[in-house]
């Protein structure tokens, strides 16, 4: 028989200032495996016109064995429904209570990989939160029906070299996305964030 149990839990997330006038805000989300520590400095670039936050996944486990280095996740198969539910939850009012003490012209919330769901998730709650949504190298999550993507607001961007995507499922991914209303940007690259493609799509804004 399964049981649910409601507690607090501690949650983490680093940031980069910006350099200039603090105007805009980019909120980056991690892959699989990763740890926000790690994965926002790919953001070092864009920290003269954006504060970076880098919310970090719950689940945190080793990647090898019992020991060594540690990686972070989003969610996963089991309880699928709680994991949702609770970080969609912990990231509304986690930037709510950064909305009280700073105030900005422009909010971008961007996903990566296994991050681009839950990312995903967070952005079709609650759309009037951000200006622009960025899903980079990621499945959208089949659970999200019809979504409403406001044209020139929304992106998915992948590498022409990612090592988790044949040509054929790449060409699929590119129209599954632009049916959905998503401007998609192919860059020369493989399952990473490309510095350079994102300043320049942050640039645009």
């Amino acid at each position: 028989m399964s049981h649910r149990f409601k507690s607090l839990k501690t949650y983490r997330y680093f940031s980069i200032p910006a350099e200039k006038k603090i105007k805009n805000l980019l909120i980056a989300m991690h892959g699989y495996g990763q740890l926000a520590e790690y994965f926002i400095r790919k953001f070092n670039s864009c920290s003269e016109n954006y504060t970076v936050l880098a919310p970090e996944g719950p689940h945190r486990f080793y990647k090898n064995g019992y020991s060594g280095r540690v990686g972070a996740s989003w969610m996963t198969k089991e309880s699928r429904e709680d994991d949702i539910e609770d970080n969609l939850n912990w990231l509304s009012e986690w930037l709510i209570v950064h909305l009280k003490e700073n105030t900005y012209e422009k909010i971008v919330l961007l996903g990566f990989s296994q991050g681009g769901a839950t990312a995903a998730r967070w952005y079709y709650s609650q759309p009037h939160l951000f200006s622009h949504f960025i899903l980079w190298a990621s499945v959208f999550p089949p659970d999200i029906e019809k979504p409403n993507t406001t044209s020139g607001q929304s992106y998915f961007l992948v590498g022409d070299k990612d090592e988790f995507l044949t040509s054929e499922i790449l060409e699929k991914e590119l129209l599954i996305y632009q049916k959905l209303g998503f401007k998609t940007m192919l860059f020369e690259g493989n399952h990473d964030i490309d510095p350079k493609t994102l300043n320049n799509l942050l640039n645009s804004f």
